[in-house]
């Protein structure tokens, strides 16, 4: 069989700790970004929320105050820089849609400094220490994909990657690599007995995505210990470690658990053409027989 022609592109994931001065945060990402440019990255990606530390840690009303529009500054800034270095980028932001309605969104622009659309975090997690739901109103969007100047993207965000039927969905739109933005880590109490296990868990379900649909999976996550004031638990602990993964799983690169990092991957886009040739999932889905799929729970 012909193999299709090589389209190389290369991935920038940007790895960093985050303080308690948003703007600090923007202008440091910012700068990351524009390194990421020069060392050849062409589609970035930002950690989740990468504006604040991670604040749904607890419920607090003032923590509202860290949202903003889309447009807004944030995007108006990643225009720029994604016009001046002819990249593509996808920012991680807390948005304030209008009064009382807020998303977890990551937007995504075009090489040549165009919004070309958002994505609104899917599914929302409440869990200790990740009371996301008290601030985040379910997306609405619908899984995308988009084809921009350097590939055709699809974006989910951290409880989004736990999902074999948004993955699912993002490919069928197109996606040929699919990108996470992330904050994840431990309770720092259970990583001695439990933290292996759910590292590997986290990194594994991420893998099949790329098994399953033929695409490649990059994965950013942020880094540090994170203790907010008046937030009893002792905080998290960010493991870090972003990955890029190939159309079969395979690991092509990987940062560390505990450094800022910006990890630069090259990826030869032709071999989802490739993949899903050979290993035809796609062509072989019963979709008359996964009406269930809709319900909540099968009796």
């Amino acid at each position: 069989m012909k193999r299709a022609a090589a389209h190389a592109v290369s991935i920038g994931l940007i790895q960093s700790a985050c303080s308690p001065n948003p703007e600090a945060n923007l202008k440091k990402t910012l700068a990351l970004a524009e390194r990421a440019a020069g060392q050849g990255a062409q589609i970035i990606c930002t950690q989740e929320l990468f504006r604040s530390q991670y604040f749904c840690q607890n419920e607090d009303f003032k923590n509202f105050e860290l949202a903003e529009k889309i447009p807004g500054p944030s995007t108006d800034a990643f225009c720029k820089l994604a016009k001046k270095n002819k990249v593509v980028v996808i920012a991680s932001l807390f948005e304030k849609r209008a009064a009382g309605i807020y998303h977890n969104t990551a937007a995504v622009i075009d090489a040549d400094g165009s919004l070309l659309g958002i994505y609104r975090k899917m599914h929302i997690p409440d869990d200790p220490l990740y009371y996301e739901k008290f601030y985040f109103t379910p997306g609405d969007t619908g899984f995308k994909a988009w084809q921009t100047c350097h590939g055709k993207i699809g974006v989910l965000i951290c409880w989004d990657q736990w999902y074999p039927e948004a993955a699912r969905l993002t490919a069928l739109k197109g996606a040929e690599i699919l990108f996470y933005p992330t904050a994840i880590g431990w309770h720092p109490r259970e990583k001695k007995k439990i933290g292996e296990r759910q590292h590997d868990a986290w990194e594994t379900i991420q893998r099949s995505h790329a098994v399953a649909n033929g695409c490649f999976v990059a994965s950013v996550n942020r880094i540090g210990h994170e203790i907010l004031d008046g937030v009893r638990g002792g905080g998290i602990e960010f493991w870090g470690q972003s990955f890029v993964a190939g159309t079969s799983g395979e690991i092509l690169a990987k940062a560390s658990a505990d450094k800022e990092e910006i990890l630069i991957v090259p990826v030869d886009l032709a071999q989802v053409d490739d993949t899903r040739t050979h290993w035809p999932f796609l062509r072989d889905r019963r979709i008359d027989a996964y009406g269930n799929l809709t319900k909540r729970f099968v009796d």
